[in-house]
């Protein structure tokens, strides 16, 4: 999974990125801080995997991880090249959600390149060029498929109809995630690559302890409407949190008074964005978290392991995780009839605990 955080210049992007990566990238109070994206692989904290390694004793724990990119703050114009936005705009399409950092705090030490704050008038300029980019691409491809149909092939409008169906959405000034497809229909959207498909959370930067002030509230609103989530954080207090060790993070959050970290609902947030979740293997040798989607059958989350196990997949022998920790072994487990034998059509949930049975 590959996350883009976006956002215009100087709204806590660099930051928010040092607090998800502890990556040290540069963080500065001018525009375009980020010219080539930094890349940070997070491992996604999961009680489940620490509890199992446990009770395994396993000499190797694995959690599953997100990959975030940052990239350079857009401006308005980056959809006809400002700011370098042409090269900005193509790192989007390659990650599979937007996290859109918003500034929602005051600080007069802090240049807004737009010189004042208004997260709902940032949030537009971003959308917009997005919005005008989709459009140019779309604008070539409606040119191009015309051609196509001169020669009398009617296979074309079929084509024609779904990009200018797109096309009509963005001059409402509405993304295309906010559409919705049939199956075929979904599938020629996807090879499109268009930036406004991306599903979206809107990170709502803050200062310390004003995690719902009007500013929050605000884009709550905006995103409620678009049917996205709203994440707020404040950056900088993530930022200390990722310096201290379990024992002081854990007293610094009971003294601010949050048994969460903004960034572990974040990504908590950005699981549920795209339909994914986590079943669970446990050994000696390792204990690990896989990621699938929702609605994987058995064969193909097999598959997430090793393709053989796709390929020659025979059966899997599952147990509730609650069910395995609070009987304490998979013998016990069995001994009690609590693991079942599920073949090909079964659809995994998640915290399912699995041993794969295969034939290659």
């Amino acid at each position: 999974m590959k996350l883009g955080v976006i956002g215009l210049p100087n709204v806590g992007k660099s930051t928010l990125f040092n607090a998800l990566t502890n990556a040290k990238a540069m963080a500065a109070n001018y525009p375009f801080c980020t010219i080539e994206p930094n890349i940070g692989v997070v491992p996604v904290a999961d009680y489940r995997i620490d509890n199992l390694s446990t009770l395994y004793k396993s000499k190797k724990t694995v959690y599953t991880t997100i990959e975030f990119v940052d990239i350079a703050g857009l401006v308005k114009g980056a959809s006809r090249g400002e700011g370098l936005g042409n090269k900005f705009l193509s790192h989007i399409r390659e990650v599979d959600a937007i996290v859109h950092v918003v500034r929602c705090f005051d600080n007069e030490n802090i240049i807004h390149v737009e010189g004042s704050v208004d997260p709902i008038r940032d949030i537009e300029i971003i959308s917009m060029e997005l919005i005008f980019a989709d459009m140019d691409t779309l604008s070539r491809r409606i040119d191009k498929t015309k051609c196509s149909m001169k020669g009398g092939d009617k296979k074309w409008q079929y084509d024609l109809d779904i990009l200018n169906k797109l096309y009509s959405c963005l001059e409402d000034g509405k993304p295309i995630r906010s559409l919705v497809f049939d199956k075929e229909e979904q599938m020629f959207v996807d090879d499109l690559f268009l930036l406004t498909t991306k599903p979206i959370i809107y990170c709502a930067n803050v200062s310390e302890g004003d995690y719902n002030n009007l500013y929050v509230q605000k884009v709550r609103e905006y995103a409620q409407k678009e049917g996205s989530e709203v994440v707020a954080i404040c950056a900088k207090i993530e930022e200390e949190l990722i310096e201290l060790d379990p024992e002081e993070k854990a007293m610094f959050m009971e003294e601010l008074g949050i048994d969460k970290s903004g960034l572990d609902k974040l990504i908590a947030k950005c699981y549920s964005l795209l339909g994914l979740m986590s079943f669970l293997t446990a050994g000696e040798k390792e204990t690990r978290a896989w990621t699938i989607k929702k609605g994987t059958k058995a064969p193909q989350a097999a598959g997430k392991i090793h393709s053989d196990f796709e390929r020659g997949f025979i059966r899997a022998e599952i147990v509730d995780y609650d069910t395995l920790i609070e009987l304490g072994s998979l013998t016990l487990a069995k001994e009690k009839g609590k693991v079942r034998s599920e073949g090909k059509d079964y659809v995994f949930q998640d915290g399912d605990v699995v041993i794969f049975h295969f034939n290659v």
